[in-house]
């Protein structure tokens, strides 16, 4: 028996090499067999490891059309909301503002240590930052472009719904949280008036509210551009 280790010559009755002590059965062990995958079942990836594949070959393409039609509602639901005069507050009446408003009131409780501005601020900030958590999480850890391409289109809508609050400054005619109105609640209850107010940007609020229409409105058109490409891309592998 020659060691497989050091090469020591030992006796055929030995268990263990007599040089280095390795036991014999051990390095016997053969390993496990791997099971090779077919080449049509393998999932497609991109460079930087993120994957394109959204359907095996074997028939199930019903996640791609899934997909498209999530495409279709995108464009859809987003052309609504952005074709639409900012007065009309089309995104604060939609049922995304209903999803949005909780990260926009947990925003003021979490940047309230910083003082009275970046609290009021802290709203705004809140509903903006939890989408691109979301789309950094999913396009970084979880390796899903498509997920990370939705939650850029929900980090543009919030600009949307963020514009028509923005546009209320001076008037202070959009209902808030508890029934109050800007214009008959106390100041700094209304966050955008006291932020523009504060910085002396209040006879801007108009301007600022197109601004963030527009950054809206562009963000969500290259977020539908994204999903539509990786949906292109898939069908062309697989014709």
């Amino acid at each position: 028996m020659v060691c497989p280790k050091c090469g020591q010559e030992n006796g055929s009755d030995r268990l263990d090499c007599l040089r280095c002590g390795v036991i014999f059965a051990k390095v016997r062990q053969e390993p496990i067999p791997k099971v090779p995958v077919p080449f049509d079942q393998v999932e497609t990836v991109t460079e930087g490891s993120l994957p394109l594949e959204l359907v095996s070959k074997d028939g199930h393409s019903w996640h791609l059309w899934g997909w498209s039609l999530g495409l279709l509602v995108m464009i859809v639901w987003g052309g609504k909301l952005i074709f639409v005069n900012i007065a009309d507050n089309a995104a604060g009446t939609s049922l995304l503002h209903l999803i949005n408003l909780p990260f926009h009131e947990a925003g003021h409780v979490l940047f309230r240590p910083f003082g009275s501005f970046i609290t009021s601020l802290g709203g705004t900030l809140g509903q903006l930052l939890i989408p691109l958590v979301c789309m950094v999480t999913l396009l970084l850890k979880s390796r899903d472009p498509l997920g990370a391409a939705v939650c850029l289109w929900w980090f543009g809508e919030n600009f949307l719904d963020i514009a028509p609050y923005i546009n209320d400054a001076r008037a202070g005619e959009m209902p808030l949280v508890g029934g109050n109105f800007g214009h008959s609640s106390p100041y700094g209850f209304h966050d955008w008036e006291y932020l523009l107010t504060e910085s002396g940007l209040l006879r801007y609020d108009h301007a600022l509210a197109k601004a963030a229409h527009l950054i809206g409105s562009l963000v969500m058109v290259g977020a539908v551009c994204w999903v539509g490409g990786l949906l292109y891309r898939q069908y062309r592998q697989r014709v």
